[in-house]
């Protein structure tokens, strides 16, 4: 339930705060006053579109403010805005309420916050649909699309909503089968074509059969084959240095090595009391054992080294094929093997065979079997509503100074969509004599005011601490049919909050709050502001809006009389 609106720079309201309670609350003022600029705060707080146009003239934004208690709430819309509120990360204040704010710049921009975070518009949207229901003059025609009909009639009967559910997810199977067929049948030469070259590229690369980072070795490799003679002859000029060179039985006698030298080296200062020369010593054998490490190393690396001639014609011949590969799959080895990997991935998810299809094609006549089967079971409850729905509504408008009309809800079987199998059209006849007409092209102004009026009546039987906003749902209408609007929402506040912009003195005088909406002109500016009104006050504001008497015995008499009266009866709806 709405607890309090605090508005500041929104077109002609400078600054205002008003104060809601349960039951039913008027606003009443001239025309141009600002009253519906309280409904479009109102509209701001439940996310609706941010109009740049709308905020104060000299002002840089425009601010709305609104706090919503939910202790009248049912369970289930409590727990559901206490998970949206979580998961938006916002908290209730001291008093366990929540602050919804929406600023509107001139530029245009607009922010919305929810419980003190800052989050999208759509959010508040989510947020205020548990919580406040506006209904103008454009939410009229909107009455006339056979989508917010055929809601209309499943928020009806709280059997549908089930059925409903179970319907869509059945739907949702069947689209998603039948259009993978669909793609399957209509790309699978496509998709034939692209097994073919797939199938071509894997053998390619099999035959190959590439090593991660082979490429690489065998950049190095075929360098050390192309200087494999000057790589020899470094070695073996190195460890003849240190070895001495060989001949047939060993190292010659005449040799000088380096090694033999370090080693008489050595051996001469071995024996040396001397701690220098010691020291020395100690410090020679370890570059002897160093030496004797390199001896081995350059033995090894060239009893590596290729010696056979053919083997570089080998390793080239590899390379040429190693980049036939990487010229048309990837830069590299391994990307061509990633490649691979990811193409047998691909070619395992096709798969165009006749046996598939077919399978295929039974799923999807499975899925159609049991999606028309939930679509039956949920026209058949809309149908079976749709006749008491009707009734009542029928009800509802002969209260309503409508005293002949009739309702009609047709339920016509279509092709099937995501709501099901049905298409709902509300019709209208003026009385029993005459033809029901859709309401596009039967029902007036006024009369459609009532239609909607009627609707949300039925639709809102058992709700509690819901907040229902009318925006002059009652323009068209007049003498008695006024004294029911007035009468059917102040039925419809019991249990609920209700607010009701109007212009109609029957309907003011049904409510428990009266607001006054007033705009004072100066020579600069024009400003509003939002007051409750007393018992006197009240009667004055009646005799206004009866025929501008306000200031005349007689014109007090007659609003006096009318509060009384509705007041009375408005009494007995609550008791």
């Amino acid at each position: 339930m709405l607890a309090d609106i605090t508005i500041a720079n929104l077109g002609v309201i400078a600054s205002a705060q008003a104060e809601f309670a349960g039951g039913l609350t008027v606003l009443t003022g001239e025309t141009g006053a600002g009253k519906t600029m309280m409904v479009t705060g109102l509209r701001l707080l439940t996310g609706g579109r941010a109009d740049a146009s709308r905020v104060r003239t000299g002002s840089d934004k425009a601010l709305v403010e609104g706090r919503f208690h939910v202790d009248d709430m049912d369970d289930d819309s409590r727990s559901a805005l206490a998970s949206l509120a979580d998961d938006a990360g916002a908290e209730t204040d001291e008093n366990g309420e929540y602050l919804v704010c929406r600023t509107v710049s001139a530029k245009g921009r607009s922010r919305a916050h929810l419980g003190g975070r800052s989050v999208p518009a759509a959010t508040l949207a989510d947020f205020s649909s548990h919580l406040l229901t506006i209904h103008g003059q454009n939410d009229q025609l909107r009455l006339l699309s056979p989508d917010q009909q055929l809601s209309a009639l499943d928020r009806f009967d709280p059997k549908i909503a089930p059925l409903a559910e179970a319907y869509r997810g059945e739907y949702r199977t069947w689209r998603a089968l039948a259009k993978d067929l669909s793609e399957r049948t209509r790309s699978r030469r496509e998709l034939a074509q692209e097994v073919d070259r797939l199938n071509f590229a894997l053998d390619e690369i099999d035959a190959i059969a590439p090593e991660p980072g082979e490429d690489a070795d065998l950049v190095d490799q075929i360098r050390r084959l192309q200087d494999v003679d000057e790589l020899r002859e470094a070695a073996t000029t190195a460890l003849n240095a240190i070895d001495g060179p060989e001949d047939l039985g060993g190292y010659s006698d005449d040799a000088n090595p380096a090694a033999t030298q370090l080693g008489h080296a050595a051996g001469s200062l071995h024996g040396s009391d001397d701690p220098v020369l010691k020291e020395l010593g100690e410090t020679l054998n370890d570059l002897t054992s160093r030496l004797s490490e390199v001896s081995g190393a350059l033995g090894s690396y060239l009893a590596d080294l290729p010696a056979d001639p053919q083997a570089l014609d080998a390793l080239l011949q590899r390379q040429q094929e190693l980049k036939s590969l990487t010229r048309k799959y990837a830069p590299d080895v391994d990307g061509v093997i990633a490649w691979r990997d990811k193409a047998r991935r691909r070619l395992a998810k096709i798969d165009t065979s006749s046996e598939t299809l077919e399978q295929l094609t039974r799923q999807v006549a499975e899925a159609e079997q049991k999606m028309r089967a939930a679509a039956k079971k949920l026209s058949a409850a809309r149908r079976k509503a749709a006749k008491k729905f009707a009734g009542l509504v029928t009800e509802e408008l002969q209260g309503l100074a409508m005293p002949k009309a009739r309702l009609e809800a047709h339920v016509e079987t279509v092709e099937p969509t995501r709501h099901g199998i049905d298409a709902v059209e509300l019709r209208l006849a003026a009385n029993d004599a005459m033809e029901a007409r859709p309401l596009a092209s039967s029902a007036s102004g006024g009369e459609l005011s009532r239609v909607m009026l009627a609707l949300e009546v039925i639709l809102s039987a058992g709700t509690r601490g819901a907040t229902l906003v009318f925006d002059e749902v009652d323009a068209g209408v007049g003498g008695h049919a006024a004294v029911e609007i007035g009468r059917r929402l102040a039925r419809l506040a019991v249990g609920n909050q209700v607010i009701v912009v109007t212009h109609l003195p029957q309907v003011a005088a049904y409510a428990d709050t009266h607001l006054h909406v007033a705009k004072t002109v100066g020579d600069v500016t024009v400003t509003s502001g939002v007051r409750v009104l007393s018992h006197g006050e009240r009667v004055e504001e009646l005799s206004r809006m009866l025929a501008g008497l306000e200031d005349t015995d007689t014109g007090r008499a007659h609003a006096s009389e009318l509060l009384e009266r509705a007041q009375s009866e408005a009494a007995d709806l609550r008791s």
